[in-house]
């Protein structure tokens, strides 16, 4: 049986909680919000499937480059301006759909947590779009993708690299019919974190202090005056308005006009030295504890396919470089290559030492922030994300002052 005596030692798959055929296994958030497995030892016959599927207890084995390395973009300029990079996933998606498949892959929910749900229509493939800069509850997808590929019906299934490696894991073998991709990951927040962190910035946008607002927000579209109201539409943790680049994140709001008619929306920016949420996310403050001695990476988890922004594309291959997104992908298998060849698209083979010389997540495990457990221990006592995060990383008073004191002096002497 599955026996937590480490949390560094579970990425939170939930594949042990799939596999077990008894339900003695539940997955529940601890006091920092990850999911964590719970083990009813009354109805447990300690049968090993859920050790046998489980990540952290697999075989460590080497780095599986991949066969070829491609930047690539959609040819769909609306579909690439809605995804967080190149658009390559919709194209994968849209293949398998069009030959009667269903697609897997993290999507928000209504409340805006994030999960695994699935697509079997073109139409559904939106919610799959764009990263989602939280740990996604797998829920039973892997059960579900299992009764579809041995039902015969193609799938497509997406997510993190453990989650990829967890679902082979759990399937016990190779299916024909089964197409993998993961995603090159930094790490997973807290889904606790988010939703309070999102509830946080909701509400400042809605009080209408400008002051308070414009240290979150970096602009509003259409230039109103806060505060927001109406109803929250859409999330998008990498937003292009500003451009690929510089992506932000942003929420769109609408609402009724004053005939009651029409739909007016209204979107709040965040570059990401305004969201604080990315801010701690780059600094690893708030990244779950196996995402820093991640056993999936480096093409271990077996995926057909690893998709990712190609950064350093404007120093690797500058003619095909521009500030709408460009994809990395790498094809790790002949399934995976065989896929790939069939997409329309633009693309670019390019060396594999190359395509990852600016994306070192594919291989390497990031280091935890040194206040990453004062974080949680405050945010555990006060349920609190800003003011949480700036305890955590802004500078001392002292520093700052000074900083603001060099940044007067300079100011006078340029407006001289």
């Amino acid at each position: 049986m599955i026996k937590l005596q480490n949390k560094s030692r579970c990425c939170g798959c939930g594949a042990c909680a799939s596999a077990c055929l008894h339900h003695c296994i539940t997955m529940k958030a601890d006091e920092e919000g990850f999911l964590y497995p719970q083990v009813d030892f009354a109805s447990c016959i300690d049968c090993g499937l859920c050790e046998r599927v489980c990540p952290f207890l697999a075989e460590d084995t080497d780095e599986q480059p991949p066969l070829q390395a491609f930047a690539a973009k959609n040819i769909d300029e609306n579909v690439r301006n809605g995804s967080s990079s190149g658009g390559l996933f919709t194209l994968f998606a849209e293949r398998v759909i069009e030959d009667g498949g269903v697609v897997f892959g993290a999507q928000f929910d209504e409340e805006w947590n994030v999960v695994h749900g699935s697509a079997a229509t073109k139409e559904e493939l939106a919610k799959f779009r764009g990263s989602k800069y939280v740990q996604s509850s797998v829920g039973d997808s892997y059960i579900r993708a299992k009764e579809c590929l041995k039902q015969g019906q193609k799938a497509l299934f997406s997510g993190t690299s453990c989650q990829i490696m967890a679902l082979k894991k759990f399937l016990g073998k190779d299916y024909p019919n089964l197409l993998t991709i993961d995603v090159i990951c930094h790490g997973v927040p807290s889904p606790a974190v988010w939703k309070q962190y999102l509830k946080e910035i909701i509400a400042v946008a809605r009080k209408g202090n400008k002051k308070q607002f414009r240290s979150l927000f970096t602009s509003i579209i259409p230039e109103t005056d806060c505060p927001v109201q109406g109803t929250l539409e859409g999330i998008s943790f990498r937003d292009k308005t500003f451009g690929w680049r510089k992506s932000s994140f942003a929420l769109s709001f609408a609402e009724a006009s004053a005939e009651g008619e029409k739909k007016q929306f209204r979107s709040l920016i965040a570059n990401d030295n305004r969201s604080k949420y990315f801010v701690a996310f780059n600094n690893n403050l708030t990244i779950r504890h196996s995402c820093f001695n991640c056993p999936a990476k480096g093409g271990r988890c077996g995926s057909d396919i690893t998709l990712a922004d190609f950064w350093g594309i404007e120093k690797e291959l500058p003619d095909f470089s521009d500030d709408n997104g460009v994809s990395l992908c790498l094809c790790n298998t002949e399934k995976g290559l065989e896929s790939f060849a069939k997409l329309k698209l633009n693309k670019r083979e390019i060396s594999f030492e190359r395509a990852v010389s600016h994306n070192r997540s594919w291989h390497l495990s990031h280091s935890s922030h040194a206040k990453r457990e004062l974080f949680y221990y405050l945010f555990a006592k006060n349920g609190q994300v800003l003011q949480t995060i700036d305890k955590c990383l802004l500078p001392p008073l002292s520093v700052r002052i000074a900083y603001k004191v060099k940044s007067a002096i300079k100011q006078l002497f340029f407006h001289r």
